[in-house]
């Protein structure tokens, strides 16, 4: 097999079925195998690029959200019976807060049950950061078809942001240690925050064409029409006559976009990215996983979201196992970098 780089498209919708798989399960231990099967690609398949180096960033960012999770647990959380590990000032809340309780005993049941949710964050957070590892976002945009290259453009902006800011950060991080400035601690978070943002969001900004201003802010008013259409109508708690009217704003605005983007874009074909086997294997192994937790989920709900009250260790469901560990095989069945990328 020659050394290539997969296409990118094939790294996205591999990544994005694994998180698809995250949400449909709160079993630590699977959760845990889908994040190490995520690692285990990346590490493999990983270009030596800039870009290339977030799923760290977003590792750490999942254990953060987890603490925080714990925290509000520990806090505001649901107050489960079971083993009370330690008790809190507690004080009375007005009726309309009902199901908030502010302090009050902290059981080992409801600490666990809040580590297996925060987890299943982090494990989403860390199957985009193995996309944005994986995939060039510069070729992304490029493989888009014309049509829909003015969504690509805002959909790149928004997935390259992260990793243009963890570079961005790192630099700046540098410059100020190479000055003498704190940068680490609260001190260094507060001289790093705003020269990240600005660099990460103006190399976006540049991206944007001033002559394309007109079609891209129809593209973003109709993706943010829909997104609420979409909620209107999936939400029953939703406002009355939402729903409808925002789908149809929100289809009219995007259809208008890209109709004005198609008929005056052209695209170059030089040196396209090929998609071949390897990259449809890559999407088998991606939703093969999804299909085997659905599947197991209709078959051992309990195995996928176990109760903890009362506190047990959650089974470990051998079929969802194995589904978890084809999501691994493109490490070993795409074909490596070619040796200028690694």
């Amino acid at each position: 097999m020659n050394p290539r780089s997969l296409h990118p498209l094939a790294w996205w919708l591999w990544a994005l079925a694994l998180g698809a798989a995250a949400l449909r399960t709160t079993n630590p231990f699977l959760l845990g195998l889908l994040v190490a099967v995520a690692w285990l690609v990346v590490a493999a398949r990983h270009p030596n690029a800039p870009w290339a180096r977030s799923f760290g960033s977003f590792v750490r960012l999942g254990v953060a959200v987890m603490v925080v999770r714990l925290l509000l647990q520990v806090l505001f959380g649901l107050r489960l019976p079971g083993h009370v590990l330690f008790t809190l000032p507690s004080a009375d809340l007005p009726h309309w807060a009902a199901g908030v309780t502010l302090g009050g005993p902290v059981t080992s049941e409801a600490l666990v049950s809040a580590f297996s949710e925060g987890l299943q964050l982090a494990a989403l957070l860390a199957c985009v950061g193995a996309a944005n590892s994986l995939a060039s976002p510069y070729r992304l945009l490029r493989s888009m078809p014309a049509v829909l290259y003015e969504l690509g453009v805002v959909v790149t902006i928004a997935l390259s942001f992260a990793p243009q800011a963890a570079l961005s950060a790192q630099r700046v991080r540098d410059a100020r240690r190479l000055r003498g400035r704190p940068h680490r601690g609260l001190a260094g978070l507060r001289g790093l925050a705003v020269p990240v943002l600005e660099t990460a969001l103006g190399r976006r900004a540049a991206v944007l064409d001033g002559r394309r201003r007109l079609t891209q802010a129809a593209g973003l008013i109709g993706a943010l029409a829909l997104t609420i259409g979409v909620y209107g109508v999936l939400d029953e708690a939703a406002p009355g006559g939402l729903g409808i009217p925002m789908l149809v704003v929100g289809l009219v605005s995007l259809v208008a976009s890209l109709i004005l983007t198609s008929a005056r874009s052209t695209r170059t074909r030089y040196r396209p990215d090929p998609w071949r086997w390897p990259e449809w294997g890559t999407v088998v192994a991606g939703v093969a996983v999804l299909a085997v937790l659905v599947v197991a989920a209709n078959v051992d709900g309990d195995a996928l979201r176990p109760a903890y009250s009362p506190l047990t260790v959650p089974a470990l469901p051998l079929l969802p196992i194995v589904g978890v560990l084809i999501a691994g095989l493109p490490a070993l069945l795409t074909p490596r970098l070619p040796e200028d990328r690694l």
